[in-house]
């Protein structure tokens, strides 16, 4: 496994030919960029999402060069401010070109307590954060074992996850 603690999103990407998918499991994430969108939304302000415009461009590249971009978000119900938060944002995030499907943790099964991408089904990226729940780099493995054992659970996963406009639609109509 290779430790890169500075930013190696940008390479990985990059380097993708096929597919990335990103499993993320935890309620809560601490990114600078969000800090002040998130606080706008909890104090229902408005948003111009300029924070959000590399991303997005990032997403439109990758898809226009035939990558498929998905990701399963494992969330607790009741929703955390925090996943209120993405839900409200997932929509710039499926119009940039993911495929992000949501599964409520109590139907989830074992799910692994870490963030990964996958890439191209054969390089895994654990996210690495530090003590304060900020980003701190990847570890970063094209160990076969650990990639196949990602695949399975991308697969178990994805098949029991909702695609977001349909989760969307069944949470605003939700009585839970």
């Amino acid at each position: 496994m290779q430790l890169r603690q500075s930013n190696p999103w940008p390479d990985l990407f990059r380097e993708c030919r096929r597919a990335a998918f990103h499993l993320e499991v935890r309620d809560e994430y601490v990114v600078p960029i969000e800090s002040e969108p998130f606080r706008r939304f909890l104090d229902n302000e408005p948003d111009d999402y300029a924070w959000f415009q590399d991303w997005a461009a990032s997403a439109r590249e990758l898809t226009a060069r035939g990558v498929t971009l998905s990701r399963v978000r494992v969330v607790t119900i009741p929703h955390s401010d925090y996943q209120r938060w993405c839900l409200a944002v997932a929509a710039r995030n499926v119009g940039a070109g993911e495929d992000i499907r949501y599964l409520p943790r109590q139907h989830a099964g074992a799910v692994p307590p870490d963030d990964w991408w996958l890439f191209d089904d054969e390089l895994v990226a654990f996210n690495l954060v530090d003590e304060n729940g900020k980003a701190a780099g990847a570890a970063i493995t094209t160990d076969p074992n650990i990639a196949a054992y990602c695949r399975s659970v991308k697969q178990r996963l994805w098949e029991l996850a909702t695609p977001y406009a349909q989760y969307v639609d069944q949470d605003a109509t939700s009585t839970e």
